[in-house]
Parts: C-alpha cells; sequence; structure tokens
C-alpha cells in the first residue's frame, strides 16, 4: 500500500476536502470490484487514501507524521475500526445521485379522473353546458387535509429524529459500511400521528360525490376528452388534486349519421318524383330547409346544403349536409297504374328494351359507393 495517500487520490497537498471527495468519487466509478474486478488492490488503496485525507485529524497527522495512527499506520484500514463508509454514497458516485435525502412528503399528488358523458348530435353540433356528478376524493373538511385529529398535531418520529430515514452498520467484503433506509417508524415522514382524523382515518382525504357544470366545445365528436384542471383525485395528505377527463359519446341521431364534419341523411322519393323533380321541406339541425331534387334525378344522387353539417372542433366553421336520394319505384300497380306506364313507354320508345351495361366506374353502384362515401 503506497504511503502518499495524496499520489492514491491525485490530489495536491493543499486539496479542499471537497477536492478529495471528487477525487475519490471519480476513482471509485473505475476502480470498484463491481465495475472493475481486477483493480482490487488499487481500490483498496484509494479507498484507505479516502479514509485518512477526508477525516481532518487524520489528516492532520498524516501530514505531521506521514501516519495516520492505529494499526498499519493507516487507522486499522478501510472501515476496519475508523469511520464507516455510506453504501448510498458509494452507489450515488456509480449511478448518480444516490438515494433520496430527507423524509418524504405527507402530501402527494393526486390522479387524474375520467368520466364518460353522453351527448345527443344537436349539443354536440352547437355546443352545450351541462352538469356532471363525479364521485372522487377531496381534501379531508375535517382536518384540512392535515391528517391530525383537530385539537392535535402531528409528532416528529423519535426514531429518525424526522430525517424519514434510518442508518444500519454492516460489516462486508468492503470493511463496515453504512446502509440507508426509510424509517419503520414514521414510513419515512419523519413524523408521526398520534392521533389521527377520525373522518379521513389519517389519510387527508375523503370521497364525496359532487356535481360540476362544464361547457361542452361545439364540434366534440366520440372520443373527445375534455380536460379540467384540478377537478380529479386529491393526493394523499390533501397533496393536490389531479384533472378530470371528461370523454364525449355521441348518441345516434335518427335521421342523421354524422361523418367527421359533414352529417348524411337519405331522402327517399317516388319513381314520378325524381323523373318530374320536387321540392321537400327537411326539418334540419337548423331548422327546416328545402331539399330541391331536380327532374330526372338518379339513385344514390346527392343533394348537398352547405355549411349545414357539424361544426368544426378548433377550426371554427361547419361542415356539409349531404341528402342522398332513395328512388323509390313501386311494387304492386292496379290496372290503370299499369296501363298508364305502358302508354309512356310506348311514348318513350321503351316498350322492349334492351337495357345498357354501364361501365364499372360510372354505374349506379360507382354512385351509391360515392354517395356512402361522402356524396361527392
Amino acid at each position: 500500500m503506497p504511503t502518499d495517500h495524496y499520489a492514491a487520490l491525485g490530489v495536491p497537498r493543499d486539496a479542499s476536502t471537497e477536492d478529495v471527495k471528487k477525487a475519490y468519487r471519480k476513482l471509485a466509478r473505475q476502480l470498484h470490484p463491481d465495475v472493475n474486478p481486477d483493480a482490487g488492490e488499487r481500490f483498496k488503496e484509494v479507498s484507505a487514501a479516502y479514509e485518512v485525507l477526508s477525516n481532518p485529524d487524520k489528516r492532520r497527522m498524516y501530514d505531521a507524521t506521514g501516519s495516520s495512527g492505529g494499526p498499519g499506520g493507516f487507522g486499522g484500514g478501510f472501515g476496519a475500526g475508523g469511520q464507516a463508509f455510506d453504501l448510498g454514497d458509494l452507489f450515488g458516485s456509480f449511478f448518480g445521485g444516490g438515494a433520496a435525502r430527507g423524509p418524504v412528503p405527507r402530501a402527494q399528488p393526486g390522479q387524474d379522473a375520467l368520466l364518460r358523458l353522453e351527448v345527443d348530435l344537436a349539443e354536440a353540433v352547437f355546443g352545450a353546458e351541462r352538469e356532471i356528478t363525479v364521485d372522487t376524493a377531496v381534501v379531508c373538511p375535517t382536518c384540512n387535509g392535515n391528517c391530525a385529529q383537530p385539537g392535535t398535531q402531528v409528532r416528529t418520529c423519535d426514531v429518525c429524529h424526522g430525517q424519514g430515514q434510518v442508518q444500519r452498520a454492516a460489516r462486508s467484503l468492503l470493511g463496515q459500511v453504512l446502509t440507508t433506509s426509510p424509517c419503520p417508524a414514521c414510513g419515512g415522514y419523519g413524523t408521526t400521528i398520534p392521533d389521527p382524523c377520525n373522518e379521513c382515518a389519517g389519510d387527508g382525504r375523503v370521497r364525496r360525490r359532487r356535481t360540476l357544470t362544464i361547457r361542452v366545445p361545439a364540434g366534440v365528436d366520440t372520443g373527445t376528452r375534455i380536460q379540467l384542471s384540478g377537478q380529479g383525485e386529491v393526493g394523499p395528505g390533501g397533496g393536490p388534486a389531479g384533472d378530470l377527463y371528461v370523454e364525449v359519446v355521441q348518441r345516434q341521431h335518427d335521421l342523421f349519421t354524422r361523418r367527421g364534419e359533414d352529417l348524411h341523411a337519405t331522402l327517399a322519393v317516388p319513381m314520378t318524383a325524381a323523373a318530374l323533380g320536387t321540392v321537400v321541406e327537411m326539418e334540419t339541425l337548423d331548422g327546416p330547409r328545402e331539399v330541391e331534387v331536380r327532374p330526372g334525378t338518379q339513385p344514390a344522387e346527392v343533394v348537398t346544403l352547405r355549411g349545414l353539417g357539424a361544426s368544426r372542433l378548433r377550426s371554427g366553421g361547419r361542415g356539409d349536409l349531404h341528402v342522398h336520394i332513395d328512388v323509390q319505384v313501386p311494387k304492386a300497380l292496379d290496372d290503370e297504374q299499369a296501363e298508364l306506364l305502358r302508354q309512356l313507354a310506348r311514348l318513350r320508345g321503351e316498350e322492349r328494351p334492351e337495357g345498357r351495361f354501364s361501365p364499372a366506374s360510372g354505374g349506379v353502384f360507382s354512385r351509391l359507393k360515392r354517395g356512402f362515401a361522402g356524396g361527392r
């Protein structure tokens, strides 16, 4: 073992205690047996040097006599008969930071809460104010989150004296080491509660049912979440509340189907109305509107009413209402009706029509497909 502890740590003789500590931690990261199994002897040299130079009394003796006293001139070697080494500091030098110091606060942040809210189509399109009932943890009204029965106080832990953790010395291959763990008497809080609050049993919070009024923005859809800051679960010890998320579920409408910002509806008209044209009054979300069926309208054609669709949630404005025309052909005709249609067929030269096959890109099925895909 070298006699020059300063050389072992690579620091000058006038190095400060902080410089000695930094040098040791740097070398300990490199030489610890868990990291470098071949550097065991070197690690012991560095550890012995640190034990002497980090202790003001031993350092003064070493500077004066070249010996720190005790067997072998080094106080019994690393951790043996000298100061114990804190294992938490050692692992902190390897992995950064080390164990948390000090007591754990009783007040902890609360969790977020999730609630589902059903709205009808008109509320989703135009927005609405709704009352909701939530069942969450709130600050205990009796102790106001203090956890102790009114008139009493929390008490500093007699075991850890408010530190929240305790140290134990143990012998190991490295010598005598200290281990740090949460205080078993107070659970790491540094305080105890001799008389817990009767209402919350010392938790600082209780469950309550509350009624809130929320604003449902225009344009929400199924899956949209509305965030209400600070309306979630209050944390243990009366800690700050999390957020409440209200997830929207839009109910089905009897007439309209929603696809994004557009609404779709189907209007059934008789064959004669599609051939001759007509105007049909339709009740929309904005009140009655006229739908013009032009003469010669074909099945699955679409009439678009601009600006009568759903609101856009963030960009403003509204989508369109697409009315899909369903031309209905009569299934049963009396004799007079059948004769009139035969006369019409003769006038149009359609008594024995051969029919025409349309290309796949332009037939009725393509129009139906385009209609259900968006009406365009």
